[in-house]
């Protein structure tokens, strides 16, 4: 059975290495998005996967169609029309400077898409899964009730649904985040969140916690998961937990919560090449890893050290192999040349 993502993929601007806007003479394009880099990870796990999104017909929608096809995603079910690609820029961190995004999406094809654009009795008829984020509903009220649709529809039909919190701050309020969410998540099976996300959307705070300074608290966001289990049902709580130390070193670990139990992985220090995309690809290894795996513990494991291999990569896109995702999830960590 097949995998369905939901959201916008963008063209992604960013200046070479470490520049600063206006810096640099000229910017690497390349292209990211929450759902397209979910469908783009599950499809280098050899997972079946289709991408829904709306892009115009010009040859920048083409080759947005074209890189993602090129990693064995199914792109048979993208609406085609409208005139514009969205764009974000990115500016890379480094140290105790932060990366910078600016986003340039209003009027893009997929902003504009309309509920008849999307046959959701025709995309859900082979697929036993969907997943879509936060940042999705976040682009206008139509698009909102789209993914609400969507959603209906997918718990008509009986698939898993998965859904990243991902509140952008810049795309929406905690109150518009909140109205719109809480009708969202009820449908919700598999709930992904960041250290963040849960007190940003619905003012759920983890004790004893200060993003700022890294101090995470396991004992709160085990209350933090209870709340939103309680709250809106859903069955899988996963949270990813962030010490950043600076841009370029933070530790990363996360906490799976399921049947009142919590279940946290092994902490890893990672020197960040790129971090946009990190929770995606966090988020497409606990699909896999919900779909293959039935050890809780497994499954959290497998997820972080996918993600972690992540932050090592150029770009949006996740391309690493299951078995590297598992050297790492088994403790071998050390970086040594593979011959």
């Amino acid at each position: 059975m097949k995998i369905i993502t939901f959201g916008e993929i963008m063209l992604r601007l960013a200046p070479h290495g470490y520049y600063r806007f206006g810096q640099s003479n000229d910017f690497e394009a390349t292209f990211g998005g929450c759902a397209a880099n979910v469908a783009v990870s599950l499809a280098n796990f050899h997972e079946e996967v289709a991408y829904v999104t709306k892009l115009p017909t010009h040859d920048i929608g083409q080759w947005a169609v074209n890189e993602l096809r090129r990693f064995g995603v199914d792109t048979s079910l993208i609406v085609r029309g409208g005139e514009r690609v969205g764009i974000y820029y990115l500016e890379k961190g480094a140290s105790q400077r932060a990366s910078q995004v600016i986003y340039d999406r209003d009027y893009s094809s997929f902003a504009q898409a309309k509920s008849e654009d999307f046959d959701w009795k025709e995309i859900f008829k082979e697929a036993d899964w969907f997943h879509f984020t936060g940042i999705t509903p976040a682009l206008n009220p139509t698009i909102a009730a789209i993914t609400l649709e969507a959603c209906k529809k997918a718990k008509e039909f009986g698939l898993t649904i998965s859904c990243d919190l991902n509140f952008r701050k810049k795309l929406w309020t905690s109150e518009q985040a909140k109205e719109t969410m809480s009708k969202i998540v009820p449908y919700v099976d598999v709930c992904i969140a960041n250290e963040e996300d849960a007190d940003k959307v619905f003012g759920i705070q983890a004790s004893a916690t200060n993003v700022l300074t890294g101090e995470l608290s396991q004992e709160g966001y085990q209350e933090v998961a209870q709340k939103l289990q309680e709250t809106f049902g859903c069955k899988t709580v996963a949270i990813t937990l962030r010490k950043s130390l600076s841009a370029s070193e933070n530790l990363w670990s996360a906490m799976l919560y399921e049947n009142g139990k919590a279940y946290f992985s092994k902490e890893y220090h990672m020197h960040i090449v790129d971090r946009v995309g990190g929770g995606d690809s966090f988020g497409a290894g606990l699909i896999y890893a919900c779909r293959h795996f039935s050890n809780p513990k497994e499954r959290i494991e497998f997820a972080v050290a996918a993600s972690c291999l992540k932050h090592s990569i150029e770009g949006d896109f996740n391309r690493v192999k299951i078995n590297e995702v598992l050297t790492l999830a088994q403790g071998d960590g050390s970086g040594r040349v593979q011959r």
